[in-house]
């Protein structure tokens, strides 16, 4: 049977903690994210201040909780040459996120359209739940489905930008500075 559901977006972070039971896994592939954008911490970076990467954070709190379980939590994000605004912010913080417990590897854009990589994000529960976020609607949610097709390509697509994305350390000593 095929599950499809949805969690609203004041429900993510709770899904978070209690959705999965091994591993979360994101494809970010977007150029921008209206979320960073719209906090103050990302104007201030346009304006060349380093973010703080706030240890203390909902979302940090959560990685640092789950990893100490033992659960993972990892992506893999496309970046353009030249990075965007965007790209080269989340790269700032991205030593937050390494400190909290994820594994975040990059790819440039170029690289996963070469493999064939989808244009969309997505968070893959367990190899078993696909979830898409749906920001367009004003009810933004996160769209969940178990459809084994859908599932069996997520899976192909993870090991695929997994196996050719480089750790950040690796990346960055390849790109410029992010500030």
């Amino acid at each position: 049977m095929t599950l499809q559901s949805t969690v609203p977006a004041a429900q993510i972070l709770e899904f978070f903690r209690d959705g999965f039971e091994h591993t979360a896994w994101r494809l970010e592939t977007r150029r921008e994210y209206a979320a960073d954008q719209a906090s103050e911490e990302y104007k201030q970076f346009l304006q060349g201040v380093a973010p703080d990467n706030e240890e203390d954070s909902p979302w940090y709190a959560n990685a640092r909780a789950q990893t100490g379980q033992g659960k993972r939590i990892e992506r893999v994000r496309l970046v353009d040459e030249p990075s965007t605004d965007n790209q080269r912010y989340l790269l700032a913080t991205t030593p937050g996120n390494l400190a909290a417990g994820e594994d975040i590897r990059y790819m440039h854009r170029s690289a996963a359209t070469a493999l064939g990589l989808p244009d969309h994000d997505f968070w893959l529960f367990d190899s078993r739940v696909l979830a898409y976020f749906n920001w367009q609607d004003s009810d933004r949610r996160m769209e969940l489905t178990t459809d084994p097709e859908q599932v069996l390509r997520a899976c192909q697509v993870r090991d695929a930008a997994w196996h050719h994305a480089v750790r950040y350390e690796e990346f960055t000593s390849r790109v410029p500075s992010p500030m």
